[in-house]
């Protein structure tokens, strides 16, 4: 009997939800945070973003330090006006009223336009988030800076304090792939998208910083495909949230359908890989373990925003395969973990 209490006691902290926490998830005494994460994202654009920001928000093993929205392209479809960031803001600060978290974690505007060039800083009260965190000495867990659209704001911060190149790890969405390791699909576009929305930016990153850097590019992103049928089994039934990140991507799908493009019965959920690279790290020796990435060189980024080689470019993590089966089995089930 005793030995049946104490199971039963463990299994409870399994399915506890802390509603006062910033990630409102069980396990709170199991699993704590072993890294500190910002997010930047365009989130009044492609709504994979949303899906990346709730996914990490359950997640207990990294304490969020700030979300930055950040601008998209210039007249980009998913959002035409000239307050881009500021938008993007308005859309995660609204997702995290749905999940009851409004006010727990700082959300800030990055800049509503690009680099001019790519060594000039566009300065932004998100500039400034990334270097105090960077630049803290009274804490041990390391810090990422996870990235699923433009480097606006990761660039500047680096070329306004470069010592904070040793200080973080940068994950990031984009670029096309490289020859040697993929082909690029068909019709596909160039630059990339996530590398056009500032190709300045891109270039200050790769050229002139010093960054520790961890590349998902196109090739390792489009894996990420949610089945519709999963978007209405596995995420829609499960509370407010569900039913938001599904009507989100579904009113999508149905603007979509009034310009005549198909997109089939998946969706890419490109910027999910950014949780699986950092909150689901391997246990002991923590790394992205079930994922395989690549040492290349860093490249130069040309003004076309293609890959120029450089035998001289500080190594980076170039990730092919993603362990897709681990990403979307484990926001599934931290889905249905909030109904328990």
């Amino acid at each position: 009997m005793i030995k049946i209490n104490r199971l039963a006691y463990l299994l409870l902290f399994f399915v506890i939800v802390s509603s006062a926490s910033a990630q409102t998830m069980m396990m709170s005494k199991v699993v704590t945070p072993r890294m500190r994460v910002i997010i930047d994202n365009d989130f009044s654009g492609d709504p994979d973003g949303l899906f990346a920001l709730t996914h990490l928000l359950l997640s207990p093993s990294v304490e969020i330090r700030g979300i930055i929205g950040s601008h998209l392209k210039v007249g980009d479809g998913f959002d035409h006006s000239t307050t881009q960031a500021d938008n993007a803001v308005k859309k995660a600060t609204e997702l995290l009223k749905v999940m009851k978290m409004d006010g727990k974690i700082p959300v800030i505007a990055g800049s509503n336009t690009g680099m001019p060039n790519d060594t000039t800083v566009v300065k932004s009260p998100a500039v400034d988030l990334i270097i105090k965190e960077a630049s803290r000495t009274d804490i041990n867990l390391p810090l990422y800076v996870i990235c699923g659209a433009g480097l606006t704001e990761i660039a500047s911060a680096a070329l306004t304090d470069p010592k904070i190149a040793s200080k973080l790890t940068l994950v990031w969405i984009g670029g096309p792939e490289y020859n040697d390791l993929a082909l690029p699909p068909p019709n596909y576009s160039s630059p990339e998208y996530n590398l056009n929305i500032d190709i300045n930016a891109a270039r200050a990153v790769f050229n002139h910083t010093q960054l520790k850097l961890w590349q998902i590019p196109r090739n390792g992103y489009r894996q990420a495909l949610l089945p519709y049928s999963e978007l209405l089994t596995r995420i829609k039934p499960h509370g407010e949230i569900g039913k938001y990140l599904s009507n989100t991507l579904e009113n999508l799908m149905g603007r979509l359908q009034q310009y005549h493009l198909n997109i089939g019965e998946t969706y890419i959920l490109g910027d999910s890989p950014l949780v699986l690279l950092t909150a689901l790290q391997s246990s002991f020796e923590a790394d992205p373990s079930s994922s395989e990435y690549t040492l290349k060189p860093c490249p130069a980024i040309n003004t076309q925003g293609g890959y120029d080689y450089n035998a001289n470019g500080r190594n980076i993590r170039v990730y092919g395969r993603l362990d897709i089966n681990l990403m979307f089995n484990d926001f599934f089930a931290k889905l249905e973990l909030m109904d328990k």
